[in-house]
């Protein structure tokens, strides 16, 4: 009886929760360790936090103008769409589906799992089956969440971010005390230049990086935000800066109490934190860690099917995936699509080969993506904007972002390649499906249109109604 259409219901503190929530996930429990391994000592380590923090806020006040001047959802997809062209977004989108978000997805829920059920088995570590099923019940009940409702899907959102902040702050209390009763024997030689391999440093990067991830979130789903021109700009400044602080502090917290060799060692450096410096919290801290890490997930499923729906829409995704559940309002069968792929790779996958894997392509399309703010603004000059960034902001975060992909070849070449080869394979099916539509059977159109029939059916999905871009 009402437009089918995907309502306004992000607010500004929705919009802050879900950046929150999104960023504050398993990284700063599990990128401690690979930071470390990778720059070599506490000092360069904690220069490495400090400068993804201010990269991750150059990023994010580019990805502010871009969804001010960008009127649709998508994010990455969507602005290089509109500034670089179809075969660049295709190729994201490719990679994106196939790679970098199965992958993300994969990490934050085996680190779901690992936590939850670290406090059951300690001091042993929780078995490896053990620790994939858990995650997967963990990502298919988020999963189920964001088919039903998308206010109970935000509504959880923010009371996890919450709960995110909440467990910073038992890491961040202890150590700060500790470090003030005159425990700095860990900072010691923080900065031997000796231990700094430069070969390994996009690696940290890549680390550090992935902790931030998430600054991005809100240019996803632009469309369901309440005054985007306004609240876009104010979430991602606030909540940068607040995860900025918390990280620097949170690292400061870990190497005060646990010395290097203890964090390159712990599966859970969290957990680890924990039992030497706060024994009465020891089954508190992990369930709050494992309770962030739902948050990432649903960030995640919530956003990227924002992607599906406009790739739909665009023409360059299956028609199904634009389609919205008649009563619940939910892209249904865009946040079903990730189902197979992430199952897959929590089985097979490892946290760390997974995180090298799917960096490589991201880093590379959010470049891309800067450039377009370059382009766009020169394409456009008369083109006015409620937020504008000082030019050098997006110049200088899309050099430092190719220039890290491309040293990142010297420094897992193995990985990099994989990823680099699944971006690649993207090419021929543009080519003969999307611009060319070669070498596709007489049957096809009408087969296709038939799948698509008995799928609405069953899904009960139908097209958007009312334009909201």
């Amino acid at each position: 009886e009402e437009a089918i259409f995907l309502r306004k219901k992000i607010t500004l503190l929705r919009a802050f929760s879900l950046l929150i929530g999104s960023m504050v996930g398993s990284g700063i429990f599990i990128s401690p360790k690979g930071v470390l391994k990778n720059s070599g000592t506490v000092g360069f380590s904690l220069v490495v936090w400090f400068a993804c923090g201010l990269l991750s806020m150059f990023g994010a006040l580019c990805y502010a103008e871009l969804g001010t001047r960008i009127t649709k959802s998508g994010g990455h997809y969507i602005y290089i769409l509109e500034t670089l062209g179809p075969l660049p977004s295709f190729l994201f989108l490719w990679a994106e589906f196939f790679a970098i978000r199965p992958a993300n997805s994969a990490v934050v829920s085996l680190a779901f799992g690992r936590y939850i059920l670290e406090p059951f088995f300690a001091p042993c570590t929780a078995p490896v089956p053990a620790v994939k099923l858990v995650s997967l019940l963990g990502y298919y009940m988020v999963l189920t969440l964001n088919s039903w409702s998308v206010t109970w899907s935000a509504r959880l959102q923010t009371a996890l971010s919450v709960v995110k902040l909440l467990a910073l702050a038992l890491i961040i209390v202890p150590g700060m005390m500790l470090l003030a009763q005159g425990h700095t024997e860990n900072f010691q030689d923080a900065f031997d230049r000796e231990s700094l391999v430069l070969d390994k440093l996009p690696l940290a990067f890549y680390a550090g990086m992935f902790a931030y991830s998430g600054w991005f979130q809100a240019s996803f789903v632009r469309e369901e935000l309440v005054r985007p021109e306004r609240n876009i700009p104010l979430a991602v400044i606030i909540s940068v800066i607040t995860v900025i602080v918390g990280y620097m502090l949170t690292n400061v917290s870990y190497y005060t109490v646990l010395g290097t060799q203890d964090v390159l060692a712990s599966p859970a450096v969290a957990v680890s934190f924990v039992q030497q410096a706060f024994k009465s919290l020891i089954s508190v801290v992990p369930v709050l860690v494992a309770l962030s890490c739902f948050g990432t997930m649903n960030g995640g499923i919530f956003t990227f099917s924002r992607t599906l729906f406009v790739a739909s829409r665009e023409g360059q995704w299956p028609p199904l995936f634009s389609m919205i559940h008649i009563r619940r309002h939910t892209p249904l069968p865009a946040v079903m699509l990730m189902f197979p792929l992430v199952t897959a790779m929590v089985c097979v996958g490892d946290i760390y080969h997974l995180m090298n894997f799917f960096s490589f392509s991201r880093w590379l399309f959010i470049g891309l993506a800067t450039l377009g703010l370059i382009v766009h603004r020169h394409r456009h000059p008369e083109l006015h904007s409620p937020f504008k960034v000082p030019l050098f902001v997006p110049v200088s975060f899309t050099i430092i972002c190719l220039f890290t992909v491309a040293m990142s070849f010297y420094s897992d070449p193995v990985s990099i390649s994989i990823g680099c080869t699944t971006v690649l394979s993207g090419f021929p099916v543009y080519y003969v499906i999307i611009h060319r539509q070669i070498f596709l059977p007489f049957f096809f159109p009408t087969l296709s249109d038939y799948l698509t029939h008995k799928l609405q059916l069953l899904l009960e999905v139908v097209q958007q109604e009312i334009k909201t871009y």
